[in-house]
């Protein structure tokens, strides 16, 4: 028996924020916004849309307001009481596109992402050919409707090889009315064929400002001191900070200052309790949460370094602790260095399903063999 689709989870869904097309607005990404709107206004609408940015800064969301804008708004027919020009892409919420979208039952819009694995009950690891290759029945079916088709891809980077060439046939001679919404957190894996024949729409990290507000819509609202903190580790992504504080990524950032800022050694018995927090299937989220902090710590440190500091502490003692570590260039070489080498031992270590305490400790060990040699 094949899954509802109202029960496959979504890979773009953060655990206490709501889903992009939910989103009642977009923060922070006013001249994405504006470009399509002047492209739309000067009646150069391309079919094809490459939407790319750092992962977490809204180019779902943006995806999903395109979409619903496409679709609500009727084609100007060049008559003298034709409507003036769209100034934002703002749709009612009890539009009835807008209520189709929101329940995925708009037949104007194909959402194409990876397929639930029914054998496994998973997502699969891909956007599969077969996936792309329901497009040609969508159009079929949405030509006899007439106006716009929409079809978003989320995320275009995890398209396989045989799915990339079905889509780029597609953005070759597209279909009447259809536009092709491409999201993308490293464009530079697409074909180069895919990005020469899509308009890019570029999202930027989201000022402080602008991620306050985001965070200041959630239920549970951070504090202004821990919006900056989570501002600091996110680089400017609403979605990692919200990941950030949901996995209580804050604390742990602060045990990892805290285990690297005794003057002489190491807090071995800090280590190991982090460490054991990350055993077992249960704790997968928190294996990578430690892993990725661990390699943002050893970032903080080589550009400290560099002679770029960060703006703001995101632990109590943080700044001390970057600064009796990575005192200088030839501290931040080290530093740089390090990090290259421990993110590919992460990696083997997944790979392998080497056990996560002893990758971790390992880890430690080898950060404090580093502070050692800079400190002598």
């Amino acid at each position: 028996m094949s899954a509802n689709p109202d029960d496959i989870p979504q890979s773009d869904r953060i655990d206490g924020a709501p889903h992009p097309r939910e989103a009642a607005q977009l923060i922070g990404q006013d001249a994405a916004e504006a470009a399509f709107l002047t492209a739309f206004n000067s009646d150069r609408l391309h079919h094809g849309w490459l939407i790319t940015g750092p992962r977490g800064v809204g180019k779902a969301t943006l995806a999903w307001r395109i979409a619903r804008f496409l679709l609500a708004t009727p084609p100007d027919d060049g008559g003298m009481f034709a409507p003036p020009a769209p100034s934002s892409l703002d749709v009612p919420a009890d539009d009835p596109v807008a209520r189709r979208i929101q329940a995925l039952s708009e037949p104007g819009l194909f959402l194409l992402r990876r397929p639930w694995d029914d054998k496994n009950k998973r997502l699969k690891g891909d956007i599969t050919v077969d996936e792309v290759r329901k497009l040609k029945h969508f159009f079929a079916l949405s030509s006899a409707g007439g106006g716009r088709r929409v079809v978003i891809v989320d995320v275009a980077d995890e398209m396989n090889t045989s799915a990339a060439n079905a889509l780029l046939k597609l953005l070759e001679e597209p279909p009447e009315g259809a536009v092709l919404l491409l999201i993308s957190h490293q464009p530079s894996r697409l074909l180069p064929t895919i990005r020469s024949r899509c308009r890019e729409l570029r999202l930027a990290p989201l000022a402080p400002t602008d991620l306050a507000l985001v965070m200041a819509g959630l239920d549970e609202t951070p504090s202004a001191d821990d919006t900056l903190r989570l501002g600091e580790l996110a680089a400017g992504s609403a979605g990692d900070a919200l990941r950030l504080q949901h996995l209580g990524g804050l604390q742990t950032y602060a045990e990892l200052v805290q285990i690297f800022s005794a003057p002489r050694d190491y807090d071995r018995s800090r280590a190991l309790k982090l460490a054991n927090s990350a055993v077992g299937k249960a704790n997968a989220d928190r294996f990578d949460l430690i892993l990725r902090l661990l390699d943002l710590f050893l970032a903080r440190l080589a550009r400290h370094g560099a002679g770029l500091p960060p703006h703001a502490e995101a632990a109590a003692g943080e700044a001390a602790c970057l600064a009796r570590l990575s005192p200088g260039p030839n501290a931040a070489r080290a530093w740089a260095g390090l990090q290259q080498e421990l993110s590919a031992r992460a990696g083997h270590g997944r790979a392998v399903n080497l056990d996560p305490a002893a990758l971790i400790l390992d880890m430690v060990f080898k950060i404090n063999e580093t502070a050692a040699r800079q400190a002598a």
